[in-house]
């Protein structure tokens, strides 16, 4: 059968498998008990191993065979679930996930599976709390993957295998390289064989002993050899017959023989249902309409399609506002009434296709909880974590990047945050430490926030730092608030740290969180208190890619302020205006904000004029507000934007342009950055 049409399908299969089984052996630790857990694993392990089978990829289908084993005696009580089991469980689908990720990149999902698969094969077996060094022996020769090669052993051949096992002997399956530049094959075979006969008795080859007399094989012969020699002896002594290249040596397990069968028989059952199905989708097809279900129906497509869906959109909503331009000189009624039903007709295009970008953040909060459970066992510490809002969706661009920043912050809550076990006790906390990781809808923004139980930060230490640093002097400390004391934390080079540690940090502060989540047009705030815990929170905005901005003029130059920035627009009068410390600043609502003349930060001609009005655009970054002075307000547009190019990447305070309607460029204002 020809799986490759089938490889897209199983890859994604395959890691939605996989994800349930890191979840749920998670759920088990937490209750070891709850048999719906279980028959969950089982479900989704028996799933797997059916589809890797019939791809062909035994090494997973027979990992995931023996995993399956395992859950079969938890679920019939024949084992009991351990702690140190979940830890093999968890490195089990690690090395699943390993296979499958190298079938994705192009590979044939190869792996060294002997060790895992006899650590699991001891806890199937309930030996798993025997010392290895007493049970290694005795099963070393089930250790190894089942044969490739002999694959038509008869119920003869395997009687006497297994009763030379349990009359003490070994049984091995030895593979023999001749060289190419071996003149006399059948002669150099005769040899190997008179060293086998004096080591222990031939039972099976492969080619047939017929093949090699008469010299039918290339330059590779296999035998299952039965014998009391060790497996280095015998390799040995084989490799004294000249013109040989190379021999392997390895157990021969009857037990996994017999399951690799039962794979094998499996994949035949499975490409006959294939075709059967195959068969019935075909006929169905020929049904007419009425006989088809209406059941909502979902189709996997590729994300390359859905970028060159959103690009053809953007330049759609390009020509949208060229049309409303032309429109609005003409003053034509037919066209306007057919430009604003097109304007209607795109904006829901337009959500649709923002809806079919959009990814459950639950992609990237899956992995966590294996991630600070290992960490939490690394620092000899108890950490739970608690997920919430993981359906919370965001678009796929900002879903890529998110990752990263949200690991750091982990990382750092376990490391710095979360007190060890004794160090709670003493606190009146319990002994287990919890992290919230919590994502919400607000507006245009999606927030995460990362939240811990543990010491806070310590203000004082902070502020030492930041003096030690030369960041701050005495004077302005008095000036800050809390919040502006915690933001230091993410300054370049900032830590509190007593020791550098290789969980948290890496050598990289929390500065580098911080500049990720900026580049996202996101921002990110914190707050403490000492002893009870810290909450980093972070603001995104739901799409990169098209936004609504808000058009201003300066000096007949256009640029866009991203609505998601701004507070208020406001006209005041040059008496508003007021000085502080050498700077222009306004009253707003009773706060104290700096006014900011964008021509100025642009370097603007300015034209002079003695107008008593000045337009202004409040807007935020957190706690921090400004007020960016304007020539005027052309008025709210839904804008496409643009990258500036490797080139102008470094360009302060722009972030990108769009093309108007009347095709000028307008740069897109980084707020954010006029703001710090």
């Amino acid at each position: 059968m020809d799986t490759a049409q089938y490889l897209d399908v199983f890859i994604d299969e395959s890691n939605e498998h996989i994800e349930v089984l890191y979840k749920k052996i998670l759920d088990l630790e937490k209750d070891p008990n709850d048999k719906s857990i279980i028959e969950e694993i089982f479900r989704a392990a028996h799933t797997l191993k059916g589809m890797s089978a019939t791809m062909g990829y035994n090494d997973l289908a027979t990992l995931t065979h023996t995993l399956e084993n395992v859950f079969d005696a938890i679920r019939y009580d024949r084992v009991h679930v351990q702690s140190n089991m979940i830890d093999l469980l968890v490195e089990t689908v690690d090395h699943l996930n390993t296979m499958v990720e190298d079938i994705a990149g192009g590979g044939n999902g190869s792996h060294d599976i002997q060790e895992v698969a006899r650590k699991l094969e001891m806890f199937e077996k309930g030996t798993a709390n025997i010392k290895e060094e007493h049970v290694e022996d005795s099963l070393e020769a089930e250790s190894s993957n089942h044969s490739n090669v002999f694959t038509d052993l008869d119920e003869f051949e395997l009687s006497i295998l297994n009763e030379s096992k349990e009359r003490g002997f070994q049984n091995f399956e030895i593979t023999v390289e001749l060289r190419e530049d071996c003149l006399l094959k059948g002669a150099r075979v005769f040899m190997v064989f008179e060293v086998l006969e004096k080591l222990g008795e031939v039972i099976k080859s492969s080619p047939s002993v017929n093949d090699l007399e008469e010299e039918n094989f290339d330059y590779t012969f296999s035998v299952i050899l039965v014998s009391n020699q060790p497996k280095d002896e015998i390799a040995k002594k084989i490799q004294k017959v000249s013109e040989i290249d190379s021999v392997t040596v390895q157990h021969f397990s009857v037990k996994k023989y017999r399951e690799s069968r039962e794979i094998e028989d499996q994949i035949q059952t499975m490409q006959k249902d294939n075709a059967t199905v195959s068969n019935n989708i075909e006929d169905k097809s020929k049904e007419p309409d009425s006989a088809k279900s209406n059941q909502n129906k979902t189709i996997r497509v590729n994300i390359e399609k859905l970028d060159v869906l959103m690009n053809l959109f953007e330049e759609l909503i390009i020509d949208r506002g060229s049309l409303e331009q032309i429109s609005a000189d003409l003053q034509n009624s037919d066209l306007m009434e057919t430009v604003e039903r097109m304007a209607r007709v795109s904006s829901d295009l337009q959500n649709i296709i923002l809806t079919m970008r959009m990814v459950p953040i639950d992609t990237v909060f899956s992995r966590f909880p294996r991630m600070v459970r290992k960490l939490a066992r690394d620092l000899d510490k108890q950490v739970d974590i608690e997920i919430i809002g993981a359906d919370t969706e965001l678009d796929r661009t900002v879903i890529d990047e998110i990752g990263d920043p949200i690991v750091h912050l982990l990382r750092n809550a376990i490391d710095h945050g979360v007190e060890t076990p004794e160090e709670r006790l003493q606190k009146g906390k319990p002994e287990k430490g919890t992290i919230k990781l919590k994502a919400y809808h607000s507006g245009n923004h999606v927030f995460i926030e990362i939240a811990d139980d543990g010491a806070g930060i310590n203000k004082e230490k902070v502020l030492n730092k930041a003096l030690n640093n030369g960041l701050l002097t005495e004077q302005d400390i008095e000036a800050l608030s809390e919040q502006q004391i915690y933001q230091l934390i993410m300054e370049s080079g900032f830590s509190t740290a007593d020791k550098i540690s290789d969980i948290s940090g890496r050598g990289v502060g929390l500065d580098v969180v911080k500049n990720t989540i900026e580049s996202l047009g996101g921002s990110i705030s914190i707050d403490s208190i000492l002893g009870k815990g810290s909450v980093f929170s972070i603001q995104l905005p739901l799409t990169l890619t098209i936004i609504s901005a808000l058009l201003v003029e300066l000096n007949k130059e256009k640029f866009a302020i991203p609505l998601s920035s701004i507070i208020e627009t406001a006209i005041i009068s040059k008496g508003q205006i007021l000085s502080a410390h050498h700077k222009k600043v306004i009253d707003f609502r009773g706060k104290v904000v700096p006014l900011v003349n964008l021509k100025d930060v642009f370097q603007v001609p300015d034209t002079a004029t003695d107008e008593e009005y000045t337009s202004i655009v409040i807007v935020k970054k957190g706690e921090k507000m400004a007020a960016l002075v304007v020539d005027s307000f052309i008025g709210q547009q839904e804008i496409v934007l643009k990258s500036l190019g490797s080139y102008l990447s470094n360009t302060f305070a722009i972030s990108g342009a769009t093309i108007l309607g009347d095709g000028q460029v307008a740069l897109i204002i980084d707020s954010n950055a006029i703001i710090k």
